[in-house]
């Protein structure tokens, strides 16, 4: 009866844990050691044509090249990528204190005069409205015939009857044509950051918050 080693077993088994070490790429000196088994085991009556393992070796070594520059080309890419990133952060953060235009459905009043703005999809008359915490219209205004593009308007603070409202968030909209229109708001920068891949570079603006840098209308 065979015996069968167990300890150079359990050796190799905990050596060789399973997927940790079955590599994603067979090496050249792997590949050698398979041509060499299968000469080994081939039919001396059927030998395997030298012509056809110089192919494969010529098969992998093509091969070998292509994954060793794929992998220095993702690795540079990655290298690039960081740094872009981190030129971008940087750049970006001459937008500190500085006012900017940013998508917003409301508006932060602080006591002084706000500017927002409607994106005009095409010529017409444009309208807004500010409404207050309960839906009320506090104001109206008519900023007649615009073209289209951002259409920029500013807010006292004041309601329609000329009083002054309380200070805090009030919500915006405004239309065109029948139709509602996107609106901003602007806003003063007060940090840069980086959110990840998924967004970017972002900008912390009062009154509204994180805005990734690309949905920034306007530097004002």
């Amino acid at each position: 009866m065979t015996t069968v080693n167990t300890n150079n077993a359990a050796a190799n088994a905990a050596s060789s844990p399973v997927g940790s070490t079955v590599s994603a790429s067979l090496s050249q000196a792997d590949f050698l050691k398979l041509m060499t088994a299968q000469l080994q085991a081939q039919d001396p009556t059927h030998p395997v044509d030298n012509t056809q393992f110089v192919s494969q070796m010529a098969q992998f070594s093509q091969l070998s090249s292509s994954q060793d520059l794929l992998t220095s080309v993702n690795g540079l890419n990655s290298t690039l990528s960081s740094s872009l990133q981190t030129s971008q952060v940087l750049g970006s953060a001459n937008l500190v204190n500085r006012e900017v235009l940013v998508p917003s459905s409301t508006l932060s009043y602080s006591g002084s005069t706000v500017t927002g703005a409607a994106n005009v999809s095409s010529t017409g008359d444009v309208s807004v409205s500010i409404l207050d915490s309960t839906g009320k219209v506090v104001r109206s205004m008519d900023l007649g015939t615009r073209n289209s593009g951002l259409s920029q308007f500013t807010w006292d603070g004041k309601d329609d009857s000329g009083n002054p409202v309380a200070q805090g968030a009030y919500t915006l909209a405004a239309s065109s044509n029948g139709s509602s229109l996107d609106t901003y708001a602007a806003g003063k920068v007060t940090a840069v950051g980086y959110g990840g891949n998924d967004v970017g570079t972002y900008l912390q603006v009062a009154g509204v918050g994180g805005v990734p840098l690309t949905q920034v209308a306007q530097i004002l």
